[in-house]
């Protein structure tokens, strides 16, 4: 890790690029309860996009979609349909950050600017990471507005489903490509590998897949980094990789702390999760400890639990939020473990092999 880090606070918001912001900021809304906050589009002098701001506890979202079908958001979307864009950097000198990851190898893709209005002004500036995605650095020191400059507010206010932080984000990369990239976390970014995951510990009779879990100085961002390993079959890295048109995020973690009530809440506004089998609560708290919530409702839910040594977590998993079989979602409480539920793994990706099953993808 470089000995003059660079200094991420945390993820400010991630950007998904959609073919239709409009109608997927009242799904987000009405489905999984985040509340608008902002808005940039024709009516605030912007002719090539629109963009709607949602916000849940610490969470943003920016959907942006395309004004023509000349822009590259257009070429983006035709290539990859709606998906995550940009997963931006909050930081306090944007320069310094740019500076230093484009020295360490990483590639420009905006160089530092500043962005102004009445509330005072933004830096920011980008690079380039997997496929198409990019990590902006952005500085909000000197602005008092809602969001960023030039989004003007615009408020629908939705109850709020218990949803408080991004815990992590999951990118699929190709075969032989997941070191590569674990190390630009590493040498660009100062990222620490804090858990490596091989095709022995993710893996069914079908297929398998390896994953390095990459981490900020601070603790506030993990990137697990996952690539497709030999298997009988195709796995859902690859299904993913075809789908999508290439490397991109798989899926982001979003941390509540009472998964009962949220996950209830998105069941009840119409949000579908993967299906665990009656079988997987069969002895559960032998095999993971006593837990404080009840198991009859767990298994009504169908959420998944898992314990390390500093405590267990509790998680579920949507399917994808759109037709392509590409990003989907995790919902995670975590009572002290701070892992990504190893002991689940083989439920989980039999469950999401049962979905490629019926795609025809498997």
């Amino acid at each position: 890790m470089p000995e003059d880090n660079i200094s991420i606070k945390g993820i400010h918001h991630i950007e998904l690029l959609v073919g239709n912001a409009k109608q997927a900021a009242y799904y987000y809304r009405k489905a999984f309860g985040f509340s608008q906050i902002a808005y940039s589009g024709l009516e605030t002098g912007n002719r090539n996009s629109t963009s709607y701001v949602l916000s849940q506890g610490s969470i943003r979202l920016i959907l942006t979609t395309p004004l023509n079908s000349r822009n590259w958001i257009s070429k983006h979307i035709k290539k990859h349909s709606d998906g995550v864009y940009d997963i931006a950097f909050h930081v306090d000198d944007v320069d310094y950050c740019f500076e230093k990851a484009i020295e360490r190898g990483a590639q420009a893709v905006l160089k530092p600017h500043i962005l102004k209005d009445s509330n005072g002004f933004a830096k920011r500036a980008a690079i380039h990471t997997y496929g198409n995605t990019i990590h902006s650095f952005i500085s909000t020191n000197n602005y008092s507005g809602d969001f960023l400059p030039h989004f003007e507010k615009k408020i629908y206010k939705e109850d709020s489903i218990g949803l408080h932080f991004i815990d992590h984000v999951v990118g699929n990369v190709e075969v032989g490509k997941m070191s590569q990239w674990a190390d630009f976390y590493s040498n660009v970014l100062g990222f620490t590998n804090i858990i490596h995951f091989t095709d022995k510990d993710i893996s069914t009779k079908y297929s398998a897949l390896m994953s390095k879990v990459m981490e900020n100085d601070n603790g506030r961002i993990k990137f697990p980094i996952n690539e497709p390993a030999q298997g009988v079959k195709k796995s859902q890295i690859e299904e993913f990789l075809d789908y999508y048109g290439g490397p991109g995020v798989q899926h982001i973690a979003l941390l509540t702390d009472d998964i009962i009530n949220t996950i209830s809440r998105f069941r009840e506004q119409g949000v579908e999760f993967l299906h665990v089998p009656d079988t997987y609560y069969e002895n559960l708290e032998s095999r993971v400890g006593p837990i404080k919530e009840d198991v009859s409702i767990i298994k009504e839910l169908g959420i998944l639990v898992d314990r390390d040594e500093e405590g267990y977590l509790l998680q579920l998993f949507t399917k994808p939020i759109q037709d392509r079989p590409t990003l989907f979602y995790e919902i995670i409480q975590r009572r002290g473990s701070k892992g990504f539920g190893q002991g689940n793994f083989q439920a989980l990706f039999e469950s999401i092999e049962r979905e490629q099953a019926l795609r025809g993808n498997l």
